[in-house]
């Protein structure tokens, strides 16, 4: 979840094809640009030194010769930055929709520092999940952005262009993931302490794979609610998180019911192994500052024992 973010290395989708087709492209204008301006800019010093060498008169006084150089510069820049106009304008037009119905739509909320989403393709009741976004490969999925908070930004650049996500408003995107594959995404819009710690994946799944998921994540873990530990989390945990078919019914924090089967937690800051969990819930804010979620008093038994238990939420 360490390496850097791009549009100029790699893509998965025809989204982000065309983003990067861009990026190198207007990469490659300015580089042009800057190179011819810097070429006359040297030519134009080294001539003007060489006619005040000579002892020209006119060495300093450009006139109209300057002149037409200026305009020789607007008919020739003129072109290029209209050409990038109608690119870019075209691009949008693309980008804005996939040009294909979109049987999945998630929800996607964001928090100071986590990612909730809401999942509902058409084969049952809607089920909640967090920083970890799963779609089938080669099917676009509709994306509904809000934000509980602040601003914050959308980006996952290998599938697609970012969006922002505004407190009170709904603005909606689209995904589609041409190859399978786990693709990281990442809050692009500063939003307070712990911002470059807000991190998500988006894992594409061939069809069959995703449908086997999907009916996976409305089933209830297994029954647990008379276990010590289920009781242990209950009563602990559960004024804050959820965890279905049990008492835990919190809203503040992500929806714990399929929390095994995520490959990290905290938004992407730590690995989902047992050792990692027992560290975060030791003492979160010393991995993460600022976070929501509290140092709950615990004896190092209780720990393992909720440890162990939400290692049983697949």
């Amino acid at each position: 979840m360490t390496a850097p973010l791009s549009y100029l290395s790699g893509s998965a989708s025809k989204s982000a094809d065309l983003l990067q087709a861009m990026a190198w492209g207007f990469s490659a204008v300015a580089a042009l640009v800057v190179s011819v301006i810097v070429g006359l800019l040297w030519i134009a010093i080294a001539r003007g030194r060489r006619r005040a060498a000579d002892g020209d008169p006119a060495a300093l006084e450009q006139g109209e010769h300057g002149l037409a150089l200026i305009w020789w510069g607007v008919a020739l820049s003129l072109p290029v930055l209209v050409a990038l106009a109608v690119w870019t304008m075209a691009a949008a037009r693309t980008l804005a929709e996939p040009g294909r119905a979109q049987s999945i739509t998630i929800s996607v909320t964001a928090h100071r520092w986590w990612w909730e989403t809401l999942t509902s393709d058409g084969h049952g009741p809607p089920f909640a999940g967090a920083n970890e976004i799963v779609i089938p490969t080669g099917r676009p999925v509709a994306l509904l952005l809000a934000s509980a908070d602040v601003i914050h930004d959308f980006w996952v650049p290998k599938l697609g262009p970012k969006m922002d996500m505004v407190p009170g408003r709904t603005n909606r995107t689209w995904l589609e993931a041409r190859d399978p594959g786990v693709y990281r995404g990442q809050c692009a819009e500063f939003c307070g302490f712990q911002h470059a710690r807000m991190a998500f994946t988006v894992r594409a799944l061939p069809a069959d794979d995703y449908a086997r998921w999907s009916a996976g994540q409305r089933a209830e873990p297994p029954a647990a609610a008379a276990a010590p530990a289920a009781a242990l989390f209950t009563a602990r945990c559960g004024a804050c998180h959820t965890v279905r078919g049990t008492g835990a019914g919190g809203i503040m924090g992500p929806d714990l019911t399929h929390f095994a089967g995520r490959s990290t937690i905290a938004a992407g800051l730590l690995p989902n192994s047992p050792d990692a969990l027992e560290r975060w819930i030791a003492d979160p804010q010393s991995l993460k500052p600022g976070a929501e979620m509290p140092q709950v008093p615990l004896t190092a038994a209780d720990r393992q024992l909720l440890v162990g238990y939400l290692e049983t939420l697949q």
